[in-house]
């Protein structure tokens, strides 16, 4: 089955909407769009919750475009611009709603609280409007959500009708101030923040049950509901139950996802690894029967705001997670006439023969192996702060899935031999699943480390001590500097060293005798100061891999690193390696899935300059792969590729933000 565009756009109100329309269509059947998603009042034409005559308009509009587009063949959506609201920009509420109030107490203008009575009854209203017309989905945008409200501090949920719900529930009634100061509290969470998260959470689960029972009665089942997202940590912080959330918003058992995966604007390509974990660990999360359809958006106008070349490279990304379609945001919310932006058409025809090869042998739900990345939807309600800050609660699982696929190590969220747990996620995991882990492979930073040695693992990870030791912190031996390499498979990168100077913190690491230690850290006259990382085989018969930085974002990437955390997962993976691991460039990004009972290697070029990838595979197969590559915006084409022992390559370059394919039985 061919890959499926469907394009957000909107129609403005007025004398042109019906041409404008009819233009839409002619663009979507040249540019082979199989859906619109009409916008509703967005962004420069927003100037506050619509509602009397003006919401008439709108709808009158939306209708006519409706019509127009499905009688060219094309089916349609819609996307009204806003729940709560993304942003006051100068707007005003002007129908009474109970406003967002920030922790700090900052009060919002045209954003509204999720336990305002007047505001659900609006949006109930002005759903289940639309829905009469019979809409394939009624999106909702990502303004559902408690952060990231501008201007803001953090976002809104701290409003007197909060409060109130708080004191419902737990009895006690603390001002806003003190509500704010318990549940940042440095130290172990204060019992009130998963208090507070349980009344975020239960607000927002009623306002998706009444969108969903409302949108099933006035369409009469013929329409379902969409949900954007955002990313995971802050969405914890929330208190955010997945499952529960597409639950009550779905309809007849159905809901739909828009998974943000990928910047708006211009990126490095190595940012393409965002792109594969955010997709990946966001698949974990949704439940059967929510279909997938993450956003591609350069927002704010096309090629000006993002190359047609990386649009193109994240939308394979897209194809290859298995998603049911894409969701197109490129033209400009305000270009009223689809066809004064050719250039759009052309990338969207360009893109389609890669996108067409891969959703015709990618399986839907594809199976993807790697390094275990787990993430517990939770995790905000576990972590220990240092400061009175929200942010501080964000901890996910980004940090270790960007270094492991930067490097070219794959990763997956299914359960796999090998895990990896960086920062205070390893806060959220119990003592069960940590030993369940630790009988394993299991990859640890600093802070993971730490915090394992601080709840009694500290046996099992190989450790006698272990201490945070922050950069401006006075040590004996002096600062800390960098890494000195004591093994590697290079005889000349020995007594090398790798840069630790910006790291925020260290662990001070005190390892058991008989470790394998690959680096110490060193000062700046080259004096000892701790282990850098090291490998320990357990008496649960697992092994565990150390290493003393705390923020993998700030290691500088180099060939003699990746080659040393290859030999770190070679040694997780005991007697029985079997992950093939990408070299040959910088930024080699894989992924790695089960198609067909053989394996397929999705190797993307996150680096500017051409690469010829080279994976070297502990379990080769007899026959060289099938090798196809997808330069940009060129059609697929097979390229010819070698076995050397356990080594696959391939016999020309793959350029920047290009694909390689590898499949073999």
């Amino acid at each position: 089955m061919p890959a499926r565009y469907h394009l957000r756009f909107q129609i403005h109100p007025g004398a042109d909407a019906l041409a404008d329309a009819a233009a839409l269509a002619k663009f979507c059947a040249d540019a082979s769009v199989d859906e619109v998603v009409l916008l509703l009042d967005a962004e420069e034409l927003y100037s506050g919750h619509v509602s009397g005559a003006a919401e008439d308009l709108w709808f009158d509009t939306a209708a006519g475009a409706r019509e127009i587009l499905l009688d060219a063949g094309i089916e349609v959506s819609l996307n009204p611009w806003v729940t709560v609201g993304h942003a006051d920009r100068g707007r005003r509420d002007t129908l009474g709603f109970a406003p967002m109030v920030s922790p700090t107490g900052q009060v919002a203008t045209a954003q509204a609280s999720f336990a305002c009575p007047r505001w659900r009854q609006w949006v109930t209203a002005h759903y289940g409007r639309f829905a009469e017309l019979g809409f394939r989905v009624l999106w909702i945008e990502d303004d559902f959500r408690y952060h990231n409200h501008a201007p803001l501090h953090w976002g809104g949920g701290f409003e007197p009708l909060m409060l109130q719900r708080f004191a419902e529930l737990t009895g006690e009634q603390p001002t806003r101030e003190q509500l704010v100061a318990a549940v940042t509290a440095p130290g172990p969470p204060h019992p009130w923040r998963a208090r507070l998260q349980q009344v975020w959470r239960t607000a927002q689960l009623e306002v998706a049950r009444l969108l969903a029972d409302t949108v099933a009665e006035r369409s009469g089942g013929r329409s379902q509901l969409g949900l954007m997202s955002s990313w995971l940590d802050t969405t914890s912080v929330e208190g955010r139950d997945w499952p529960a959330l597409f639950d009550a918003l779905a309809v007849n058992g159905r809901a739909s996802h828009r998974p943000h995966f990928a910047p708006y604007t211009d990126a490095p390509g190595r940012e393409l690894s965002f792109s594969v974990w955010t997709l990946e660990l966001q698949r974990a999360l949704r439940p059967a029967g929510v279909a997938s359809e993450p956003e591609i958006e350069n927002w704010p106008h096309t090629a000006w705001s993002k190359a047609d070349t990386q649009t193109w490279s994240e939308m394979v990304a897209a194809q290859l997670a298995g998603s049911d379609a894409l969701l197109l945001n490129v033209h400009p919310m305000h270009a009223r006439r689809a066809d004064r932006y050719p250039r759009v058409g052309e990338l969207l025809l360009r893109s389609r023969p890669a996108l067409d090869w891969i959703a015709e042998r990618q399986p839907h739900d594809p199976v993807t192996d790697g390094v275990y990345v787990p993430f517990k939807q939770d995790t905000a309600a576990h972590v220990h702060t240092r400061t009175a800050d929200l942010d501080e609660l964000a901890a996910g699982p980004g940090p270790a899935a960007d270094f492991l696929l930067r490097s070219g190590v794959p990763i997956t969220a299914n359960p796999a031999p090998v895990a990896v747990l960086f920062g205070q996620l390893a806060r959220a995991l119990s003592d069960q699943e940590l030993r369940q882990l630790l009988g394993g492979g299991l990859l640890l930073d600093g802070t993971a480390a730490v915090v394992l040695a601080e709840r009694g693992f500290g046996p099992l990870i190989g450790l006698r001590e272990a201490q945070l030791v922050g950069r401006d912190q006075q040590t004996t031996e002096g600062p800390y500097a960098a890494e000195e390499l004591l093994e590697a498979d290079d005889p000349g990168a020995l007594g090398m060293l790798l840069s630790v100077n910006v790291q925020p913190a260290l662990a001070r690491l005190l390892p058991v005798d008989g470790v394998r230690l690959w680096s110490r850290v060193v000062t700046p006259d080259g004096r000892y100061w701790g282990a850098g990382r090291f490998g320990h085989s357990n008496t649960l018969g697992g092994r565990v891999a150390v290493l003393a930085a705390t923020d993998t974002d700030e290691l500088p990437y180099s060939d003699d690193g990746q080659s040393l955390l290859h030999a770190m997962i070679r040694f997780l993976e005991g007697d029985r390696p079997r992950l093939p691991l990408v070299s040959g460039g910088p930024y080699l990004i894989p992924q790695l899935s089960r198609v067909d009972g053989g394996h397929r290697l999705a190797v993307a070029n996150g680096g500017a300059d051409p690469a010829r990838p080279r994976v070297h595979c502990p379990q080769p197969p007899a026959q060289p792969p099938r090798a196809t590559l997808l330069a940009p915006l060129a059609p697929p084409g097979p390229v010819a590729a070698e076995l050397v022992g356990r080594h696959m390559t391939i016999d020309q370059d793959l350029s920047g933000r290009g694909w390689l394919l590898l499949d073999w039985e």
